[in-house]
């Protein structure tokens, strides 16, 4: 099996038609929704999760709520008055 950088190296060469690409792009959608479902039935309320914020650093939160696109995360705060409650896509959520 090849590494994420030999695949990556082969897409950047240019290697690939169109319709290859495409097919490349389709079975990335597919493998994002089958990990947005499986996170979607395993997080429940109070679950700590991680994800990465538009900052690009990791943010640790709890669940709030479930809902069908998007997962409400309460950021875990430390010495800040408030926390801000984020609504992240599932396929983006790790357990912390």
């Amino acid at each position: 099996m090849a590494t994420i950088q030999e695949i990556n190296r082969s897409i950047i060469a240019g290697n690939f038609t169109n319709d290859q690409l495409s097919s490349i792009i389709e079975a990335v959608k597919f493998a994002r929704n089958q990990i947005a479902t499986v996170n979607k039935f395993t997080l429940v309320k109070g679950t700590q999760v991680k994800f990465v914020g538009k900052s690009g650093q990791y943010i640790v939160g709890t669940v709030e709520d479930v809902k069908r696109k998007f997962i409400h995360v309460r950021e875990n705060t430390s010495g800040r008055l408030t926390s801000g409650i984020w609504r992240v896509p599932a396929s983006m959520l790790e357990a912390a």
